[in-house]
């Protein structure tokens, strides 16, 4: 019984908090629509936003580190591996400036998918090459601005605790706009939101590591492929 009530709570805490994070996202998107082109206030608020949400699911045990390798003044593209919904949460708690490469029926989902949009994210609709290759312009123009973009190389959800094989886009956009690579190594998500049920059962501890960048201007752009397996490697032994 205890674990129902606290799991009720959980989801309505969780619903209301990114209710509020849309009116704050909506209000701050017009009264600074002239000053903050690039979305970085309205991004922020995602921040205090993922602190919410793991300081109240008490089933959520997070720990953050190598914070130190962020250059708030550098622009990276961002490779995380990818194991649960949960990876939007924790990824905000590095507290970086960046635009999501996300798929299209992620935006179609309210509150979530309208903050999205506010915040400018890119969105993918998969299977459709047009899209693709409009995903590769807008973040190579958001990176020629100096906003960072992030990308799951794996493509979709990892059904277990390895690594799936990367897509190769993020590593030729990296080495074609001179930008290096920020890998961000994320472990124990796959259980942190409930399978089958909506019930929370299971205390979880999830990890994000951020690894040191991998500067991309040694590598030619025919090396992509091993970029691609440097960073694999990377985040595999982590």
């Amino acid at each position: 019984m205890k674990q129902s009530i606290q799991s009720v709570l959980i989801w309505i805490v969780g619903a209301s908090l990114i209710i509020i994070l849309f009116i704050a996202m909506a209000f701050l998107s017009i009264i600074l629509y002239f000053f903050d082109r690039k979305r970085k206030i309205v991004h922020a608020q995602c921040f205090w936003w993922a602190d919410a949400m793991t300081a109240f699911n008490p089933y959520w045990k997070v720990k953050v580190s190598g914070l130190e390798n962020i250059d708030p003044h550098k622009t990276y593209v961002v490779v995380a591996n990818h194991q649960s919904l949960a990876d939007i949460v924790i990824i905000y708690k590095t507290k970086m400036q960046f635009k999501w490469v996300a798929k299209d029926s992620l935006f179609k989902v309210p509150f979530l998918g309208w903050n999205m949009q506010l915040a400018r994210h890119i969105r993918l609709e998969r299977g459709d090459f047009s899209s693709i290759k409009k995903v590769y312009r807008e973040a190579a123009q958001w990176l020629r601005q100096g906003v960072s973009v992030l990308f799951f190389p794996e493509g979709t959800r990892s059904d277990n605790n390895g690594i799936g094989e990367f897509q190769n886009g993020a590593f030729k956009l990296a080495i074609k706009e001179k930008v290096p690579v920020l890998p961000i190594m994320i472990r124990g998500t796959e259980n942190a939101i409930p399978k089958g049920s909506w019930r929370f059962t299971t205390k979880i501890s999830c990890e994000i590591k951020v690894l040191p960048e991998i500067d991309t201007l040694g590598f030619p752009a025919s090396d992509f492929c091993r970029l691609r397996d440097l960073v694999k490697a990377q985040l595999s032994s982590s």
